[in-house]
């Protein structure tokens, strides 16, 4: 596939990274030519300084015969006119774009083919709001993925001392789990990927990566781990656009205080969120904590425009005694630093905005992916279509189908009923087939699994 990214920035960096490691043909546009020399030395790939928006600059690009236009520069606007040049002069057939300000999200109807012609609107904010509200609502996960909208979730637990399963082979969690259908889609023992088996044996400080129905997520997380209080206070540090809408999406069910460090700001959160308690000050200043009670705070999340500032207030937080405490970090390199220490969860945008993204790059009918472990792994929902005719997967049991190594099917959603994958689950048309990949390099061949041909038998 002819890929042009528009923008070398974090989001367009960490994109490149991931689709050249595929088959794909890719160049990335940017005003910045120190970024794209780096990139070049780095990747396999063509880079093209110049504005991103102007028609000549994409025609250098290779616009006209490219296949999709990913439009993620820092500016909004940018985005929205090299996407409408791309359409209009070039007849891109498919036009990504990230789009920040809620003032344009706010109107559908700009992004049409008739107004802007924008196929697909990312938006990092939003995607990182739904992220940290579902860690919040599964205290003790570290990840918690959605598929088939909400009716499965992928979550990964780290296995506690004490934990029912710990110490025990994977099999007995059918004995001690009667009734409940779940499947442990991967386990990684210190940071490499262990292919789960019947006799698996699960060990403390293992990172459990497990599928199930979305009503079975807490009983299956309490044979993993000690089962934590549900939560009641958040603190959120920051009150820029993640900040707002997080509090935004937490304040009917949770206690919810923001600590804003500018006063203007802080003025106009208060007036347009309802139960929110806006604080003016700085969150990492030990005694504005101490004074709101950080000792009894379920969770403190840093997410303000400054990862320094984010990693020292999450530490400070869960020195002053907060339950659990999440950063939002955007190098790549911090975020496997902080884990090691104090910190519970650093929180990449990058890695949550590429699985978005990558979702409309899959060949194959993908539906979501899901970069997993700062991007080393991956999940995705893929829609079985064809016949056993015309299809590598329909009308196979699972044990029939060749996967590529380290691939696992943990479950299968058919209607609104959810399947946990076993050896011998057949596959039906129309099944949506989550995967779980501790090799992301073996994309393309599942990727060519769902593709349907004319025959393959």
């Amino acid at each position: 596939m002819k890929i042009l990214i528009l923008g070398a920035g974090q989001v367009g960096t960490s994109l490149a990274q991931n689709l050249t490691s595929e088959p794909n043909y890719i160049t990335v546009v940017d005003l910045d030519e120190e970024k794209l020399e780096d990139l070049q030395d780095r990747l396999d790939l063509r880079t093209v300084a110049g504005h991103a928006a102007h028609p000549e600059v994409l025609e250098r690009a290779g616009a006209e015969d490219a296949d999709m236009v990913i439009a993620v520069t820092n500016s909004d606007e940018t985005n929205m006119v090299a996407c409408q040049v791309a359409y209009t002069l070039f007849h891109t057939p498919t036009k990504i774009a990230r789009i920040r300000a809620v003032e344009y999200l706010r109107h559908p109807k700009l992004f049409s083919q008739e107004a802007l012609p924008i196929d697909v609107l990312i938006s990092p904010e939003e995607l990182v709001t739904s992220y940290i509200r579902r860690l919040i609502e599964h205290p003790g996960a570290l990840q918690v993925l959605d598929f088939a909208n909400g009716k499965v979730q992928l979550v990964g637990v780290r296995a506690y001392y004490g934990g029912a399963l710990v110490g025990h082979e994977l099999r007995e969690l059918r004995e001690h789990m009667p009734g409940i259908q779940t499947r442990v889609a991967a386990i990684f023992r210190r940071g490499k990927p262990i292919i789960p088996e019947g006799d698996t044996v699960i060990e403390a400080d293992d990172e459990v990566f497990f599928i199930a129905a979305r009503k079975n997520i807490r009983a299956v997380m309490s044979e993993l781990r000690r089962l934590e209080k549900p939560v009641k206070r958040v603190m959120l540090a920051g009150g820029g656009n993640i900040g707002r809408r997080l509090a935004a999406a937490l304040e009917t069910r949770y206690q919810v205080k923001l600590i804003e460090r500018d006063p203007e700001r802080a003025r106009h959160l208060s007036e347009h969120l309802s139960k929110t308690i806006v604080l003016v000050g700085d969150a990492a200043d030990e005694e504005l904590l101490i004074e709101e009670n950080i000792e009894h705070m379920d969770v403190f999340c840093a997410v303000t425009n400054d990862e320094e500032a984010n990693i020292l207030s999450a530490m400070l937080a869960k020195e002053l005694g907060a339950r659990r405490v999440m950063s939002l970090i955007n190098r790549p390199a911090y975020v496997d630093l902080v884990e090691k220490g104090t910190i519970d969860i650093a929180i990449s945008p990058q890695q949550i905005t590429i699985g978005s993204l990558l979702a409309h790059v899959r060949r194959g009918d993908v539906v979501v992916v899901h970069s997993l472990r700062r991007g080393a792994a991956e999940a995705i929902e893929a829609v079985a279509h064809g016949d056993p005719q015309t299809s590598r997967v329909v009308g196979r049991r699972i044990d029939q189908i060749k996967l590529p190594p380290g691939t696992t099917i943990g479950a299968i959603v058919r209607g609104d009923d959810v399947i946990i994958a076993h050896h011998d689950t057949v596959i039906e048309p129309g099944d949506h087939v989550i995967l779980f990949l501790v090799d992301k390099r073996r994309i393309h061949d599942v990727e060519k699994l769902f593709q349907v041909g004319v025959t393959f038998l």
